[in-house]
């Protein structure tokens, strides 16, 4: 019985690792997103922190235009950051569980 439980406690602390090296990994994914139209492009790791933006000249000289511009873009892209970042966490997270009659967490 105490083998079952060491080999179980033994087997969440590796994914726990790798749980942290995929968090890791993901500071290197980059996501990019665009505009419609080009105006502007922002790059995000999956984690989303992000890297480079790039606004057209153009936008500068409307705030309100490049305020709209901003949120609908940032929006778009956390989202798409976010999708590889649960995506990717859960994988490591259903690999590496151990299985427990009942406790299907990862379906």
């Amino acid at each position: 019985m105490f083998g079952d439980i060491m080999g179980m406690m033994g087997k969440i602390k590796e994914t726990q690792q790798k749980i942290e090296a995929t968090k890791q990994r993901l500071n290197s994914v980059l996501v990019d997103e665009k505009s419609s139209d080009g105006l502007l492009e922002i790059t995000m790791t999956a984690n989303r922190e992000i890297k480079n933006l790039h606004i057209a000249d153009e936008l500068l000289q409307d705030k309100e235009m490049l305020e709209d511009y901003l949120i609908t873009t940032l929006n778009k892209i956390i989202t798409k950051a976010t999708n590889i970042n649960e995506a990717e966490l859960a994988a490591v997270a259903k690999e590496g569980m151990p299985n427990i009659p009942g406790m299907d967490l990862f379906k």
